[in-house]
């Protein structure tokens, strides 16, 4: 066989090889190509790359062979999944929609298995939160009859729980984003399911943004998307018209009590009409609807407080589980763990759409929660606690319904119900966009203004990002990437915080500065319990600077 014969064979079996390796062999094949031209002798180079070849075939034949038996367990998405095995295979985006309990989280992966795809790259699926990615890769591996590890990985931050030999890989949003910097065209994949889609968090927006102008250039690539029932033929349009499967969420009747909180102080709602309000709810249930019970808050005081107060009132009767993100590991795993007795589990909106809590027959619903909002005029990200949406309301309630016929009481009247707004604003609409921009700068992806979002941004609020980032040097008067920018698309925070470190770096004083930035980019560390506000004082006292708020985080630190 001719050299050239040899290359063109080989070239035809680059299809077999795996997707993250097929780019750098196409472009060697291209180099022998172009070089035989000149009738030098390749035969050594050309053996070579047969090897090359060679082994990422037979990396991907591993891949198959390993793929480990399982079957499905009784849920609605399990008597559906040979449509849905058609529909991956025929179509290059599919859209699924369903409740709260269809499992379409745990079983979507499976079905990519049995589609055949996971062999050329890992199976890519994108939780909003960590606390998720965890519980789900946990939950997949069980019913793979595995660990974490092996078939099944997680990827979050500061954690890396996947192998080479993974087959499917849970991981927060934001590290398939982060991924993209140095593997722009997500090689590492051959299938990707983006969950929770209609949480429309920016970092998902910016993600099916991003796949849109993606799946052109990588034809081979399967995109999922899971919604739960809120307006998923908006995903459908953004997609060319990609089909929509419906599951139906195998739930029992929610029985929905309005209990508006009756005010004790002021005339806005205080925390302690919140805590007697739930306290009056659980005595409801207690008597109504014995069973575990799912408490919906604002965030982490009014979870403590909810703690104490239910504590002194229900401590023999319930057993009282806080579930935040925060917590530890460790801590959040309580909350899957069987317990001798019933079992209030105070949680924020993690649990709404991202986290299953097992068992759980009753929800108490408070009707608020934290959105993050940015403004332009006072340049501040905040996160005030604003009334939810009707589609969370509704998500809320489907927590329960699940095992048994459920009741789900609502802390506010029906009235005001339908007086709010039917879906959540999505996030890019209410964010500050200067870390969108400059990674679509540094991505090379063109003008936020032709980038194809689900839903695009104020045209006030891209100038507002784009002001941020001349302000940081990371855009010159053009708008075009600066060095500084191409240095700060490469740190994992806020550009203003990004660009202080680097200044520290030039300055010396960079071990000092990530400190007090690492104190700026979590939730103040210095928050105090408003039971203990005296006994916290003085202990944060000793950390105090008097001149600056920036050097007690430092304080704090040196102390640890």
């Amino acid at each position: 066989m001719s050299q050239k014969e040899q290359i063109k064979s080989l070239r035809k079996e680059l299809a077999e090889c795996m997707q993250a390796d097929r780019f750098r062999l196409k472009r060697q094949l291209d180099r022998l190509t172009r070089e035989l031209r000149s009738g030098k002798d390749l035969s050594e180079q050309i053996g070579r790359l047969a090897v090359r070849i060679d082994q990422s075939r037979l990396r991907k034949l591993a891949r198959k062979a390993s793929v480990p038996a399982f079957e499905y367990p009784d849920l609605p998405v399990s008597a559906k999944k040979d449509e849905i095995v058609q529909l991956i295979r025929n179509n290059q985006v599919v859209i699924v929609c369903g409740e709260t309990g269809s499992g379409k989280t745990t079983q979507l992966p499976k079905i990519c298995l049995e589609a055949g795809r996971g062999q050329a790259g890992f199976i890519g699926h994108t939780q909003p939160r960590r606390i998720a990615a965890r519980t789900v890769a946990d939950r997949i591996a069980e019913e793979l009859g595995e660990k974490v590890g092996q078939s099944v990985g997680y990827k979050v931050r500061f954690h890396d729980k996947t192998h080479e030999s993974s087959l499917i890989k849970l991981m927060t949003d934001g590290i398939l984003l982060a991924e993209s910097q140095n593997d722009r065209f997500l090689n590492q994949y051959d299938t990707l399911i983006i969950d929770e889609a209609h949480e429309r968090s920016l970092n998902i927006d910016f993600l099916l943004g991003y796949l849109k102008w993606l799946l052109p250039k990588r034809p081979d690539l399967k995109l999922i998307i899971t919604s739960a029932t809120i307006d998923p033929q908006r995903f459908a349009k953004h997609f060319d018209d990609a089909p929509i499967i419906e599951v139906s969420g195998r739930t029992y009747p929610v029985e929905i009590r309005y209990r508006p909180i009756e005010l004790i102080e002021e005339d806005d709602e205080t925390s302690a009409d919140v805590q007697q309000g739930i306290v009056e709810a659980v005595q409801e249930l207690q008597r109504d609807m014995p069973g575990d019970i799912l408490v919906f808050l604002r965030g982490e005081r009014e979870i403590k407080e909810a703690t104490d107060s239910l504590g002194k009132h229900f401590s023999k009767s319930y057993q009282i589980l806080p579930l935040y993100s925060r917590l530890s590991v460790r801590e959040q795993e309580q909350i899957f763990k069987p317990a001798g007795k019933p079992r209030i589990v105070l949680a924020t909106n993690v649990a709404e759409t991202s986290l299953t809590v097992p068992g759980i027959r009753s929800v108490i619903d408070t009707g608020h929660a934290r959105i993050s909002r940015y403004s332009p005029r006072s340049k501040i990200q905040r996160l005030p606690i604003e009334k939810i949406s009707q589609a969370s309301a509704n998500q809320r309630a489907g927590r329960c319904g699940r095992v048994a016929p459920g009741i789900c009481i609502r802390l506010y009247s029906e009235e005001d119900f339908q007086n709010r707004p039917l879906f959540t604003e999505p996030e890019i609409l209410r964010t500050n966009l200067s870390s969108v921009i400059l990674q679509m700068s540094h991505l090379k992806l063109g003008e936020i203004e032709q980038f194809p979002f689900v839903e695009p941004p104020e045209a006030k609020m891209i100038r507002d990002g784009k002001q941020v980032l001349h302000e940081v040097n990371a855009l010159d008067k053009a708008g075009r990437l600066t060095d500084t920018g191409r240095r700060l698309a490469k740190i994992p925070a806020d550009p203003r915080l990004a660009r202080m470190l680097l200044a520290a770096d030039k300055y010396n004083c960079l071990t000092e500065t990530a400190i007090i930035v690492a104190g700026l980019s979590i939730q103040d560390p210095r928050e105090k319990p408003s039971d203990k506000l005296q006994q916290a004082e003085s202990k944060h006292a000793a950390f105090k600077h008097e001149h600056s708020d920036f050097l007690s985080f430092l304080n704090l630190w040196q102390h640890s």
